[in-house]
């Protein structure tokens, strides 16, 4: 295992129990940020970066009953403390790196990405590889479930205009990559950016 990988699982790890409840309001605005990238229909939902499943009931209920639903996270701990609140009903949980998913070419319909570009060492990269799983007309999610500004100050930094999530970046990178922005809703509550496959 990489360094940065060690790295993930050393600062998940010790966070997982107990962490929805850092983030007790979240739901609603995962359910609104599911329910619009699985507008259209889809068999195959993959939630990379998952933690705890947060994810998991709104993508279940968007997508519907017939589709499997993934959740795909690094951290055993993360994916252990998902189980232990039921998310296993709700999804298949896999223990992956994002960037070595365990895929077919084309099998996707729809990608969920909350907060995980910032954790991948190359986000780009990782944007390329997903559009190689996608199937023709799948989408993907670039998700936070509060706003740029909002998070850079409970992180204690500024907003850079360079960074990869501002609205002036994604969309070129997301095109690099072999996606096309559909909407991006750079908002005070929510970040969520949804592109289909070019």
């Amino acid at each position: 295992m990489d360094d940065h990988l060690e790295r993930t699982r050393a600062f998940f790890a010790p966070r997982a129990v107990g962490w929805d409840a850092h983030f007790p309001d979240d739901e609603p605005v995962y359910a609104a940020a599911a329910a619009e990238l699985l507008a259209r229909p889809a068999r195959v939902v993959v939630d990379l970066g998952c933690g705890t499943g947060r994810a998991l009931n709104a993508l279940r209920q968007s997508a519907g009953a017939g589709a499997t639903v993934i959740g795909v996270d690094v951290t055993p701990e993360m994916l252990r403390a998902a189980a232990a609140s039921g998310r296993r009903e709700t999804g298949e949980l896999l223990l992956a790196d994002v960037d070595a998913l365990p895929l077919r070419a084309a099998s996707v319909d729809a990608f969920f990405a909350a907060g995980i570009l910032g954790h991948v060492p190359d986000p780009a990269r990782l944007l390329q590889t997903l559009a190689s799983f996608a199937r023709p007309r799948a989408r993907l999610a670039v998700f936070q479930p509060i706003g740029r500004a909002a998070l850079a100050a409970r992180h204690q930094r500024t907003l850079q205009p360079h960074e990869l999530l501002d609205p002036s970046v994604l969309p070129g990178v997301l095109a690099g990559a072999g996606w096309t922005i559909e909407t991006l809703d750079d908002g005070e509550s929510r970040y969520l950016a949804i592109a289909g496959r070019a």
